[in-house]
């Protein structure tokens, strides 16, 4: 049975949740004001649980970052932020958030869970780049606390699911562009990015109708459509990349990342592209399925052969 719970009640779960991790934290993402922000006292955020676990978050208000740390003896010094998917309208916390983050964690991998804002107008100057925001700001804390984590700065990649895979492709795109006034030098650039049947494209025949309409707008300008289709803002600097996707999803096309790939070969970028025959969509590690359960290996095995650990 689903029920809605307070905001204190997410962090109390929060806690429980991440008990069995080696080290975790999670510290508020603009602690000195969050940039392009409206303040609006009725917008209130909304946790969804099942069963005692955190399962949906909807009406992001105050972004954050949950860093879960591999144990001592497992860390390498690589470190993904996570980005869960939900259309840009929730983020899906459990199958890809916490246990996205103990994989990583079991592979001696930071993983770092991004609760990033949800694009709307009741909150937002310009809602279109509030994720981006978030994003770009993500990596740079991660860089900033590289020492104190004991993670390599040149070893932080991303990983989104779904619309979050649209995040984590616009950050690998739009890393460099000025979104909010940045104090340091601190780099956004993802070093990698691990992207699992993403929403790339806001081109009308191959995108997530809904991920558009949420970031965008029903009826965007044609530049906007452009600026977040990942797939045509690719150049020499963007990161390498691993891809999963199901031939038969029927909520994002494959064609999302078919075409993310053509453009990062097409600018001689590492690129790992796995296409599964079946799968659907929305399958996290795709526990106890089909040929689609192996993408988390292979993906392990794609950070190795680039030079991650």
């Amino acid at each position: 049975m689903k029920k809605r719970v307070s905001i204190v009640s997410f962090f109390v779960l929060n806690a429980f949740m991440i008990s069995g991790f080696s080290q975790t934290l999670t510290i508020k993402l603009w602690p000195d004001g969050i940039p392009g922000s409206i303040t609006n006292p009725s917008y209130v955020e909304k946790i969804t649980t099942a069963d005692g676990r955190i399962t949906r978050c909807e009406k992001v208000v105050t972004p954050d970052l949950t860093v879960f740390l591999p144990a001592q003896d497992k860390a390498n010094g690589s470190a993904v932020l996570i980005c869960p998917g939900g259309g840009y309208s929730a983020l899906a916390f459990d199958h890809e958030g916490n246990a996205i983050a103990k994989w990583l964690n079991d592979n001696g991998i930071a993983g770092i869970i991004l609760k990033y804002r949800l694009p709307s107008d009741q909150i937002m100057k310009d809602k279109s780049i509030g994720p981006l925001q978030d994003a770009q700001e993500a990596m740079r804390v991660i860089r900033r606390n590289a020492n104190d984590w004991k993670i390599d700065p040149k070893k932080v990649g991303v990983i989104g699911f779904s619309a979050g895979g649209h995040l984590a492709s616009t950050l690998s795109t739009h890393y460099a562009e000025k979104v909010y006034e940045v104090k340091d030098n601190s780099s956004a650039r993802p070093d990698f990015s691990l992207l699992i049947y993403p929403v790339v494209s806001f081109d009308t025949a191959i995108t997530h109708r809904g991920s558009r309409n949420n970031l965008i707008g029903i009826k965007p300008d044609a530049k906007q459509v452009e600026r977040f289709s990942n797939e045509l803002q690719i150049t020499a600097e963007t990161p390498p990349a691993f891809l999963v996707h199901s031939a038969d999803d029927k909520a994002v096309p494959v064609m999302n990342s078919i075409g993310y790939f053509k453009g990062l070969q097409k600018n001689n970028i590492p690129v790992e592209l796995h296409v599964f025959q079946k799968g659907g969509h929305g399958y996290g590690l795709a526990p106890d399925r089909g040929t689609e359960s192996s993408w988390p290996d292979l993906c392990i095995k794609w950070m190795k052969q680039i030079g991650i650990f």
